[in-house]
């Protein structure tokens, strides 16, 4: 007789907080696989009618204040949260890859996150520069699409932020090898504790694999949710140094 799949318990019954939540329990699954009657209808201000003098930084700018405020009023949790996809150079073929990270500086320079430079994303940036950022505001029907090339800061850049990591966050960054196998949990608390033991009394380095990435906007396209899905759309391209907007339909 087929061993039969186990069934969870109640969320605590293990003892185990990981477990808190039932979050592997599959029995109710069909209750969300059909999704055709989840829909809400968007709505928010338009865009400028008139582009002639369209500021992709500027929208962008007022965008970003506007989702920090919703945060302010507890209707949003990150705002600077944002999908980042690159292209993994695969013996089978270019393939995009796409995680969330947080926005840590911004200007007319462009976009800054940080990570490690040997994670999957930090290896497809040195094979291929060219990567897309999406900000999605769910509060503000709004998103933010951005394409570009990233580069990596300066050292001296990436030292300065990581002196304001929390203690915590920065010996994380020693103690994960990211995106490398990792047998088990156990390992990574290990490690996590061998460092914590390796700084103790004294302030934690930056790890020498570890920096900032700068992503420099090439194009930018500003989405504001619309009765009917008739959404609002303007893509600004970069050229010959210029900044060129158009209208698109939804």
């Amino acid at each position: 007789m087929a061993d039969r799949m186990p069934v969870l318990g109640k969320p605590g019954d293990t003892g185990d907080p990981r477990e808190a939540g039932n979050v592997h329990d599959t029995r109710n699954l069909h209750d969300t696989r059909n999704l055709h009657d989840q829909r809400v209808d968007y709505h928010g201000d338009l865009l400028p009618l008139d582009l002639t003098e369209f500021d992709p930084w500027g929208c962008f700018g007022a965008w970003f204040e506007q989702a920090t405020a919703e945060k302010q009023a507890g209707r949003l949790d990150e705002p600077n949260a944002m999908v980042v996809s690159t292209v993994d150079l695969t013996p089978a073929g270019p393939q995009p890859t796409s995680r969330v990270v947080l926005l840590k500086e911004w200007d007319e320079r462009g976009l800054v996150f940080f990570t490690h430079a040997t994670s999957r994303k930090g290896r497809n940036i040195s094979d291929h520069p060219l990567v897309s950022v999406l900000f999605w505001w769910p509060s503000l029907m709004r998103q933010v699409r951005i394409e570009g090339a990233a580069t990596a800061v300066d050292r001296a850049e990436t030292e300065a932020y990581f002196a304001t990591r929390p203690r915590g966050s920065q010996l994380g960054a020693w103690a994960s090898h990211q995106s490398e196998p990792l047998a088990g949990r156990d390992d990574l608390d290990r490690a996590l504790a061998e460092v914590t033991a390796r700084f103790d009394g004294v302030e934690v380095p930056c790890p020498p694999g570890w920096g900032g990435y700068r992503v420099r906007p090439s194009r930018f396209e500003f989405w504001q949710g619309q009765p009917s899905r008739l959404h609002d759309r303007v893509a600004s391209t970069l050229l010959d140094g210029d900044w060129s907007s158009t209208r698109l339909n939804p």
